[in-house]
């Protein structure tokens, strides 16, 4: 699966990166929402894994521009935060996420969740 994580903090994107790639999954970074786009104009992904606290936007401002976008609005989008009482699992939801993890994220895990979410959302469309 093609996967971009969107995540400002480089250990935190380093992590995710060796994690999904080792489980078999093509991954893209991006550090701030202009990077993300650029990327998705690049090479359209299948899911994209979002930080909520970004440099340059809001994550959830971030995900309402993905999911408003006709070109982005059926990429499955995840959210991760590690300030869930800042971000609201309700809010990401609102926003338009598949799904949303407070981190520390379980790297064993992470592969599987992701896959599950996108194969879920693909047999309810």
């Amino acid at each position: 699966m093609k996967i971009l994580v969107i995540e400002d903090h480089p250990t935190q994107l380093k992590l995710a990166h060796l994690v999904l790639s080792a489980a078999g999954h093509e991954v893209r970074e991006a550090a701030a929402s202009d990077q993300a786009f650029l990327a998705i104009r690049a090479d359209r992904p299948q899911l994209i894994l979002v930080d909520l606290v970004l440099p340059d936007v809001d994550g959830l401002a971030l995900i309402r521009r993905l999911k408003e976008t006709p070109e982005t609005r059926d990429i499955h989008v995840v959210a991760v935060t590690s300030h869930p009482e800042r971000y609201s699992k309700a809010a990401a939801l609102a926003a338009g996420c598949d799904a949303y993890f407070v981190k520390p994220i379980d790297t064993r895990q992470i592969s599987g969740q992701l896959t599950a979410i996108a194969n879920r959302s693909a047999a309810q469309g």
